[in-house]
């Protein structure tokens, strides 16, 4: 298990609280109030101004570590505590982003590589606030007793994909010198148990469900991560619109606190997380949502987290995966990474980036 280290987000209540108190005292003096209650919330939420966000989780309630940041800032208060009045939503139709440029939400999620896409593609304004994913969520997934040993014995074998021909393929034949040519490769739909029938021989899979809901019906995998074959793929973001995050910065900063703050908090304390996560998905597995949970944060780690906090993102790390999408021709045309991302907010969240107690 991956220990998260020095990246917990202290919570604002004493700060707060330091700086009413001596207000708070003269009012109550002057008021002959020194023998009432305080309100619990004393210090947080009231002391700032109220700022009503939508979130809006890009799929299904799941165990998604973006989805379970903003599920624990909800139910353990880090959004009330940052002034926030938060509507989480959920997109199963596939429509987050058209809702995010219409300004009908506020804060969505979109994995790496599907924000440099949009922008190149279609010229949308979307913009990374913090970098979940520090590892890509697509493997390559194989039967346990298939007698595939490297991406090198694909040759020959059927390779399912969904949608397009993921740049990922290409980056790992390249890495073994396997031609592509070699391979025959079949666009199939988003069901797993495609690789249990046996209609093909490796399948590009979502790292943190589909291996284990192969395994839950006793099919047990290998998966190949392109990060190990060199391939530098980043995972899921939180992402707003660049001209959100100019207009109302404040609101995001909040924002970004608030939902880093549930992610280490479900890092320490993860059967709570899943606790709290079956309250949003009470239809789910629990073991799965645990599976999920547990492989998604164990992808939320590098040295760079480690020294600066969940969610740091480099440009570093956008240039290499621009870079790498370009070479594979995943990319229409280049992209202004300033456009992409933004530190600015997972900066102020963990205080310049230096570690916290």
């Amino acid at each position: 298990m991956v220990h998260l280290r020095g990246v917990r987000l202290p919570r604002l209540r004493t700060l707060i609280l330091y700086i009413t108190f001596p207000a708070l005292a003269f009012a109550l003096a002057a008021c002959g109030g020194g023998d009432d209650e305080a309100p619990s919330d004393a210090g947080s939420a009231g002391t700032l101004e109220v700022k009503s966000v939508t979130f809006l989780a890009s799929f299904k309630p799941q165990a998604n570590l973006p989805f379970v940041g903003a599920y624990l800032a909800q139910e353990k208060g880090f959004f009330r505590e940052q002034g926030l009045d938060v509507t989480i939503r959920h997109d199963t139709s596939g429509q987050s982003l058209q809702l995010l440029q219409a300004s009908n939400v506020q804060f969505t999620t979109l994995d790496a590589s599907d924000v440099l896409r949009r922008i190149a593609d279609t010229d949308i304004d979307v913009q990374s606030i913090a970098l979940v994913g520090q590892r890509g969520q697509q493997g390559f997934a194989v039967l346990a007793d298939s007698g595939i040993n490297t991406p090198a014995d694909w040759a020959g074998k059927v390779v399912g994909y969904k949608g397009n021909v993921p740049p990922e393929f290409y980056a790992i034949a390249k890495s073994v010198n396997l031609n592509p040519e070699r391979v025959e490769l079949v666009r199939v739909g988003f069901d797993p148990r495609i690789l249990s029938e046996r209609r093909v021989d490796v399948l590009a899979v979502f790292m943190s469900n589909e291996p284990d809901t192969l395994r839950s019906i006793g099919f047990p995998t290998k998966v190949f991560d392109p990060n190990d074959y060199g391939l530098p793929m980043l995972g899921l973001t939180y992402v707003t619109t660049g001209a959100y995050a100019s207009k109302d910065p404040e609101a995001v900063r909040r924002f970004t606190r608030a939902v880093l703050e549930g992610i280490n908090y479900a890092n320490d304390h993860r059967d709570e997380a899943i606790d709290i996560t079956m309250k949003y998905a009470p239809d789910e597995d629990r073991a799965h949502q645990r599976f999920i949970l547990d492989t998604e944060l164990g992808r939320a780690v590098n040295d760079s987290t480690r020294a600066n906090g969940i969610g740091w993102q480099t440009e570093a790390q956008w240039r290499a995966l621009h870079d790498a999408l370009v070479q594979y021709q995943a990319l229409s045309k280049p992209v202004d990474l300033k456009r992409a991302f933004t530190n600015e907010f997972v900066d102020a969240a963990y205080e310049g980036g230096k570690l916290r107690p």
